[in-house]
């Protein structure tokens, strides 16, 4: 989930997406590319507007533009825009898409005047109710796998902030970049992540972090 989404958005969707599907492993005698699982990469992009037209989904596959051919590989890049839903929001649960019942679920979820509606989602959309179910029943190694992501993620979106502002010499850029790693640092607290290891990925004090 990006909260505010970069320029730099497109290319990191990118970058993680080849990562989850180079992560396979396929080595082995008894292996070929066709044990290659399809691979998505879901983006929740929230509080701002990133792309120019009003669709809140949009669905990125390899495609040759000139000549409209679809490579027809493996992975996808899906994302979806919060502050688009409030259209999918009027609508009767009944009448909205298997989109639109996802959108509308992630940015009303708390929301106590939609919780009426959320419930309705929960129980029209099976595979809404299995995430919730995997959430409560995710297994220690899921949650470390998520915790590593996490860091890999967040190292290389405040690498990137801090090198494109330092690049364009914007002073704001910097303090952009800084506002990010305060987040980050409060965000891996939150899942658990040991105080040595926010330590050596982001360059604060143990005393800095433990102030956040």
């Amino acid at each position: 989930m990006a909260f505010n989404p970069k320029a730099h958005e497109p290319v990191r969707l990118e970058y993680h997406a080849a990562r989850l599907f180079t992560g396979q492993d396929i080595h082995g005698q008894d292996k070929t590319y066709d044990d290659l699982k399809e691979t998505y990469q879901i983006a929740i992009l929230a509080k701002e507007k990133f792309f120019a037209d009003e669709n809140f989904a949009h669905n990125f596959l390899y495609y040759d533009p000139d000549n409209r051919v679809p490579l027809g590989g493996r992975t996808r890049i899906i994302t979806v825009e919060l502050e688009k839903t409030e259209p999918a929001a009027g609508k009767p649960v009944e009448e909205m898409t298997n989109a639109e019942l996802w959108a509308v679920f992630f940015e009303y979820l708390t929301d106590e005047e939609k919780r009426g509606k959320i419930i309705e989602i929960i129980n029209r959309e099976e595979g809404i109710a299995m995430a919730l179910d995997t959430l409560v029943n995710i297994t220690q190694d899921e949650i470390e796998y998520a915790r590593m992501s996490t860091l890999i993620k967040s190292q290389l979106d405040y690498q990137s902030g801090m090198v494109g502002a330092k690049r364009e010499g914007r002073a704001e850029g910097r303090a952009e970049g800084h506002a990010k790693l305060i987040e980050t640092v409060r965000n891996l607290k939150a899942l658990g992540v040991s105080a040595d290891i926010i330590v050596k990925s982001t360059g604060l004090s143990s005393e800095e972090i433990a102030k956040l």
